[in-house]
């Protein structure tokens, strides 16, 4: 009887302690539900799911062509040949690589940019010519050809954005449901690109007076209006703005035979024709200009001389509004997050970064760069090619100049900026935000996925605890009877 009395007891302390679990349990269960909205799922590589139904979308491969670019066809055959087998080779391996039955379906677009930009400003029937021979051979292939255009630097400078706020899913999240929604309170990142012949900076803005003018545009994503300014700096790239340096040291020197380049490093000696630094529209061609003339180019180490000719080739006094960042263009002030990448990713990794840095290490890392002696450069940068590595002194200065002086990145600001080349696993570039432009894959408008109101969520959680009550007074009285 006492035995019985015992666990009469007991039974009924675990009763108690059931229900005041069960309490508990309900309480957490809620919260963990009004939790789940805003859950975060990146379950995409290039660039992910779409809203509107289409699918994933993915990087399948990158085939980078061999050879000149085609704003360099045209000129001479055995470069236009190299060129053309490259060109060819990649189209081969993207037939490849796409099912056959979805040939007829995939849309092919070629873009170009900077570098045919300046061809057509040169000679605009070159340029046609070099579009419609590229035209000719892509209608020859078995997908849906749309079209060959060179795109306006602003473009270039949005779908970068776009390319980089969509990877990192700053437009869409998928909830609970697996529904996507406007991730609420979600901040966008800025886009930094570097490319060969220009550079292009963009990044979304409040409206207000001061947001009006050619560099903004007012772009409507999934529904959501971002009002983004964007500018596009030609003969600013990488490859452009070091002829114009060169053309600066050249100019300096009283002997084309035997020139000093502090921007290259001591130990370095070359020879280069006049044409790799006057055959462009970014440089004046002097008096007398011989395109064969030989410039014979001694590095001499010198990191303040190399930066005081790098800031020459900017204009950072000239300014008609509140605020410029250089050549009297106007920018509203750099705020939150930024993606840099393609040459500013490159340059960074070439210094040692990747990823954030700071802006005084930045700094002394060029200083150490330019002072170091080529031998030693070539047996700690074994990765990078001497035609490259030789480059990274000026464009280090090129970069740290541009950056600070020109976009006013400060010792806090700089902190925000991200040296990338990709994100989750894909390149980051203006090409994927042009495809889903021109492939209309982004809509203008997305379904609406209201929060819960409080009817909604209050009925949701009267059902929850009634189940619950249920569940535990049926688990209750199965424990009165087993324990009498």
């Amino acid at each position: 009887m006492a035995s019985k009395r015992q666990m009469g007891y007991k039974c009924r302390i675990a009763g108690v302690l059931l229900l005041l679990l069960a309490s508990i349990a309900a309480l957490v269960a809620v919260v963990v539900i009004q939790d789940t909205w805003t859950l975060t799922e990146y379950d995409f590589e290039w660039p992910g799911e779409k809203e509107n139904e289409t699918g994933v979308v993915k990087e399948i491969m990158n085939c980078r062509v061999s050879g000149a670019g085609i704003s360099e066809m045209k000129v001479d055959q055995e470069k236009d040949t190299k060129s053309w087998n490259g060109f060819k080779s990649c189209m081969v391996n993207v037939t490849q690589a796409i099912p056959v039955k979805k040939h007829k379906t995939t849309l092919l677009f070629l873009g170009a940019t900077a570098g045919m930009r300046l061809l057509h400003e040169k000679d605009e029937q070159k340029s046609n010519e070099i579009l419609a021979s590229l035209s000719e051979y892509l209608k020859t292939l078995p997908f849906n050809f749309q079209n060959a255009s060179i795109i306006t630097g602003q473009e270039e400078g949005l779908y970068g954005w776009i390319t980089v706020n969509y990877l990192k899913g700053k437009f869409l999240q998928k909830n609970l449901w697996n529904k996507y929604a406007h991730p609420e309170g979600e901040k966008t990142v800025g886009s930094m690109d570097l490319g060969g012949a220009s550079t292009q900076i963009a990044f979304a803005v409040q409206d207000d007076e001061d947001s009006e003018g050619p560099d903004f545009l007012r772009v409507k994503l999934y529904g959501y209006p971002y009002n983004v300014y964007t500018h596009s700096f030609l003969c600013y790239g990488k490859n452009e703005a070091g002829k114009r340096i060169l053309d600066k040291i050249v100019k300096e020197s009283s002997d084309p035979s035997y020139i000093l380049n502090p921007c290259y490093p001591e130990g370095y000696n070359v020879t280069r024709k006049a044409s790799t630094i006057y055959d462009t529209e970014c440089t004046k061609k002097p008096n007398k200009y011989n395109p064969d003339q030989e410039l014979f180019m001694v590095g001499t180490s010198d990191s303040d001389k190399c930066r005081s000719i790098v800031k020459s080739i900017f204009d950072f006094k000239t300014c008609s509004s509140a605020k410029c960042s250089f050549d009297g263009v106007s920018q509203p002030p750099v705020a939150g997050e930024f993606m840099a990448y393609a040459g500013f990713f490159f340059t960074a990794r070439a210094l040692g970064f990747e990823g954030r840095s700071d802006l005084d290490h930045f700094n002394a890392s060029v200083r150490q760069l330019c002072h170091t002696n080529w031998t030693v450069l070539k047996a700690e940068k074994t990765w990078i090619s001497n035609e490259y590595l030789r480059t990274y002194c000026y464009a280090g200065h090129y970069i740290f100049s541009m950056l600070a002086d020109g976009y006013k990145f400060d010792k806090d600001t700089w902190k925000n900026i991200d040296f990338q080349k990709q994100v989750e696993k894909t390149n980051i570039g203006w090409s994927l935000g042009y495809m889903l432009s021109m492939s209309n894959m982004i809509p203008s408008e997305a379904e609406v996925i209201p929060p819960l109101t409080d009817p909604v969520f209050a009925g949701l959680v009267f059902l929850f605890s009634a189940l619950t009550i249920i569940m535990v007074v049926f688990v209750f009285i199965i424990l009165i009877r087993t324990c009498f």
